[in-house]
């Protein structure tokens, strides 16, 4: 068992047997220790004097990771609760033909023996981020979205029943549509019944689309074995790959579980909708992402301890700072801290502390690991247009202070501010209007001065027009106005009358002899003169434009 071990672990077999002998062969660890100490001694005199050892591995914990508990010797006083960890080993340089380490190694390359709490996982995980080895198991380890997960929730009496119907999970990145979707079959009360497969829309087409179909109705016939076939993002299917789904879920053969970030009603055909039930998940809030973090810091099976092959301690401010400023992504707030628990890591080795120490990590580490504070906005999709509505009815609301946050917000975000710009000229005419006719130049005049200076100096231009906008007096007199006439123009029935010829040009001869410009006053000569009229005759007296507004300044 022992040199097995050593053998796979890249070590010669002449040179795991002398360790072997030497330790007692009782003790993979003992004779790893041994080799790492010594030079292996040259039985044959006839062999060259400095044969070059087998390369080392260059991480020799992850062998551990991958195997069980090692067994010491009874009379060892070493902990045998834990499988023993090998934190840093330095790779094997081509040049040096000597298995001792250089006097110049520091202590972190040497075995070192984690405390005994401990326990590393069966299986090397390592190499997953932490956000994938800490997706919940099971839909009651999901936090967050207990509005959809609650005890009378359609989706917890489906699994009871083992009755789960073909479902689109719809939220912000990092809000629990794929764990929750992986998590449904575990979560079942006959897991038998179901098997799991993904697809990702991004990579996959109609051919594997048709071939997991067709692998589900095999399975259902031969093993009455049901498929949910799951498809994040799947939003990116266009309406024929979008289609190829309805018959299959129509006749049972899957069930289908789709993930998307955009809003279904604008990227999912109707009649997949039809087919699935929509499940809205919200952005998940500090409290709950606090409890995803507290709980990798904890586990020590597939959590912060497997990632950097040490303890790690996070303090309660770093999991504060973590946790209000990922905008409840979880999985922006689980790769923060992983980074940050790496720094940690690192500062310990940098510092040859002793192997008892552990990795603390600081609001300082967590602020390094996630730069910036994350902002879930998207310049092309529904939150684009949620907070430039949210702005215009802020500033339509005349409170100057939302529109301010809400365009801080989208300069944040990425928006492009000439478009910002655009919106607000628009404003000014729609909201604004004849109340305060000078707000339509203040809207140019801040477009003009945005392109002219570019972002980050046009902010203050920005904000400076929203409050004006805001604090100006409002009238939508203009607005309705337009939008009065243009029904008239769109709901006259026939042909639209044509200009009543009073009111006609007429640069020819022949227009001024069919009567074009006949009896047409002039104001400028006719101060006085109100008997003109300048609508068609069907529509004498409507009234379109009600201004001025006597008894609001808002209409």
């Amino acid at each position: 068992m022992e040199m097995e071990q050593l053998l796979s672990m890249g070590f010669s077999s002449e040179l795991a047997a002398q360790a072997l002998a030497a330790t007692g062969g009782k003790s993979t660890l003992k004779a790893t220790e041994w080799i790492l100490s010594h030079k292996s001694s040259n039985p044959n005199p006839n062999q060259n004097p400095n044969p070059s050892p087998p390369p080392f591995q260059p991480k020799l914990d992850r062998f551990f990771h991958l195997h069980t508990k090692l067994s010491t010797s009874p009379s060892s006083p070493e902990p045998t609760a834990t499988a023993p960890s090998i934190h840093t080993v330095p790779e094997h340089d081509p040049d040096d033909d000597s298995t001792t380490p250089s006097p110049h190694h520091n202590k972190r390359q040497k075995l070192q023996h984690p405390k005994p709490t401990i326990q590393l996982g069966k299986t090397d995980r390592t190499h997953e981020p932490l956000s994938e080895r800490m997706r919940p198991r099971t839909v009651f380890e999901v936090v967050g979205q207990e509005h959809i997960l609650g005890n009378n929730s359609l989706l917890h009496s489906a699994i009871d029943r083992n009755r789960i119907p073909s479902i689109i999970f719809w939220g912000p990145p990092g809000t629990g549509k794929t764990s929750i979707a992986k998590s449904i079959i575990n979560s079942a009360q006959d897991r038998s019944m179901y098997r799991f497969v993904s697809l990702s829309a991004v990579t996959c087409g109609v051919k594997d689309v048709r071939d997991a179909v067709e692998e589900a109705r095999k399975m259902r016939v031969k093993n009455n074995k049901r498929t949910l076939l799951f498809v994040d993002e799947v939003h990116r299917f266009n309406k024929s790959q979008q289609d190829s789904f309805l018959p299959v879920i129509e006749d049972g053969s899957i069930v289908f579980m789709g993930a998307t970030t955009e809003n279904p009603s604008f990227h999912l055909i109707t009649p997949l909708l039809s087919r699935c039930r929509v499940l809205t998940l919200n952005p998940i809030k500090p409290h709950h992402i606090e409890t995803l973090l507290k709980r990798s810091a904890n586990d020590n099976e597939k959590g912060l301890s497997q990632s950097v092959g040490m303890r790690v301690d996070v303090k309660d401010d770093a999991i504060d700072f973590l946790s209000m400023n990922c905008d409840g992504d979880a999985r922006v707030a689980l790769n923060a801290l992983e980074i940050a628990a790496t720094t940690a890591a690192a500062r310990v080795a940098d510092n040859q502390l002793e192997q008892n120490d552990e990795a603390v990590v600081t609001v300082d580490d967590v602020k390094e690991a996630l730069q910036c504070k994350h902002l879930a906005y998207d310049k092309a999709g529904e939150e684009h247009y949620n907070l430039i509505s949210a702005l215009h009815k802020s500033m339509r609301g005349s409170d100057a202070d939302a529109a301010i946050y809400w365009l801080a917000r989208m300069l944040e975000g990425g928006e492009e501010p000439l478009y910002i710009a655009r919106r607000l000229i628009r404003f000014a005419s729609e909201d604004v209007g004849l109340a305060d006719p000078l707000a339509l130049n203040q809207a140019v005049a801040c477009y003009q001065a945005c392109h002219f200076l570019g972002m980050p100096e046009c902010n203050v231009i920005l904000a400076q027009c929203a409050a004006y906008l805001a604090l100006a007096p409002k009238s939508i007199s203009v607005y309705r106005a337009i939008g009065a006439a243009q029904k008239v123009v769109q709901e006259s029935v026939g042909q639209n009358e044509g200009v009543p010829l009073h009111l006609r040009n007429a640069p020819t001869k022949l227009m001024k002899e069919l009567g074009y410009g006949k009896d047409y006053i002039y104001p400028p000569d006719n101060p006085s003169s109100s008997t003109q009229s300048y609508l068609p005759p069907s529509l004498l007296g409507y009234k379109f434009l009600d201004w001025p507004d006597q008894n609001s300044t808002q209409q």
